[in-house]
């Protein structure tokens, strides 16, 4: 992410976002930008989506602090509105989470692009010029139309001994909270592990193609998704498997 400003305030009384004045609530916060040379995400990002977090939705990514949630919110999606009317459109932008930053008491950190595009028709440079913005947010569906859900074997992973997956083009507004494979020659399933941001590994996977569930959380609560064969036996680092089906 760069250098972003850090700072801690001590103080006997714990203050809370309040919920914004709107027919849907909305929580009241703050929003800044970082740069970079095209405006776009960073391959970089905590999430681990490596190209996908730089140019996923237009570049409009963001990074967060508390929503980060240890990377089970990365590739949430929220619409995020800066709240100074002469400046600001009232739409605002929908980002989604790639990376994890803290700058001056704000929730999001934003891409120069998505931050930009809180503003009216030609005044982005003039909000870009404030720096910071007091803004409100809420958690949106993702869409991805054309997409089924897909699992990325990372570029870390080492065949056959080293599997790493992160998920792709999650829409909806669930989260993923574990992922499992299944060891037939045990006949049961073993946890993989989130080794940083929404990257899950298992060293020695099974042989062969790969059964993998992943659980999902959401306001209807948590339940399992079983993926038979979802991973081929001769999996490839660096390539993404489509899983036919996508998440709402």
């Amino acid at each position: 992410m760069g250098l972003l400003l850090t700072f801690s305030v001590l103080s006997f009384f714990v203050l809370f976002p309040e919920l914004c004045r709107s027919e849907d609530p909305f929580i009241c916060s703050r929003a800044t930008y970082y740069g970079s040379p095209d405006c776009l995400g960073t391959p970089s990002g905590a999430c681990g989506f490596g190209e996908f977090g730089r140019n996923i939705n237009g570049g409009d990514v963001s990074a967060v602090a508390k929503l980060y949630r240890n990377g089970t919110g990365c590739g949430a999606c929220y619409q995020v509105r800066c709240t100074q009317p002469e400046l600001c459109s009232q739409d605002g932008v929908r980002i989604i989470v790639t990376d994890h930053g803290q700058g001056d008491n704000t929730d999001f950190i934003l891409s120069r692009r998505g931050f930009g595009k809180l503003a009216r028709p030609y005044m982005a440079a003039e909000l870009i010029a404030h720096g910071v913005v007091d803004i409100e947010y809420r958690r949106v569906s993702c869409q991805y139309p054309g997409y089924n859900l897909m699992f990325k074997v990372h570029e870390y992973s080492r065949f056959p001994d080293y599997l790493a997956i992160i998920i792709l083009y999650q829409a909806g507004q669930k989260d993923i909270t574990a992922v499992e494979l299944w060891q037939e020659d045990c006949q049961e399933w073993r946890a993989m592990r989130r080794a940083f941001g929404g990257v899950w590994d298992r060293a020695n996977p099974p042989k062969g193609p790969l059964n993998l569930r992943f659980q999902v959380s959401g306001e209807e609560g948590q339940k399992w998704i079983q993926l038979r064969n979802v991973i081929p036996s001769d999996w490839k680092a660096g390539v993404a498997y489509d899983s036919a089906i996508q998440l709402f």
